[in-house]
């Protein structure tokens, strides 16, 4: 995540088509010209921290697909709670940022089938059409290729807990049901 001189705005990654574990299995969030739906986001998206709907943060300014990644301009609120957080992320104490999103179309790929499009190999589930409802900074991201300063590809795998994570971060985005 870049900042703009003494501002509170940043730019910074927030999804990528690596593959994440859920509980069903592998996802991949696709970003093909049409797959991500931004309109939403770039109206009235916030900036929350650890997916907290009552922690909001700050504001998108704008969010675009570039390179299959998602990338948006974010700028911290100046209240209390936000300049905590955004004082954590300016010193690098912060790095993690996640995405909130609903899925409209999945592409299921069974074990050493390739997608229709062929650019992936499952098994795996791929969210074809799918919109962001908020970006979050978060200190355990599910996709660790995205967020403060991470513009590439890092190779890792994910640990146990963050998978635990996400399982109670999408039940809580969901309102505890299936997405």
């Amino acid at each position: 995540m870049e900042g703009e001189g003494n501002e509170r705005k940043f730019t910074l990654s927030f999804s990528s088509e690596k593959p994440v574990e859920r509980w069903f299995g592998m996802e991949i969030l696709d970003h093909a010209p049409g797959a991500v739906d931004l309109t939403r986001i770039n109206e009235i998206g916030c900036l929350l921290f650890n997916h907290n709907r009552d922690a909001v943060i700050g504001k998108i300014n704008r969010a675009w697909v570039e390179n299959g990644r998602g990338y948006a301009e974010v700028e911290f609120d100046t209240d209390e709670a936000s300049e905590v957080i955004y004082q954590k992320v300016r010193s690098g104490t912060l790095k993690g940022v996640s995405v909130g999103y609903r899925i409209d179309s999945l592409e299921e790929v069974m074990a050493g089938k390739t997608s229709a499009d062929g650019r992936f190999t499952g098994p795996c589930e791929i969210a074809r059409k799918w919109w962001p409802l908020e970006i979050s900074i978060v200190s355990v991201p599910a996709d660790e290729t995205v967020g403060v300063g991470r513009e590439a590809e890092q190779p890792g795998a994910i640990p146990l807990t963050v998978f635990e994570s996400q399982l109670q971060i999408n039940y809580n985005i969901t309102g505890g049901k299936a997405p």
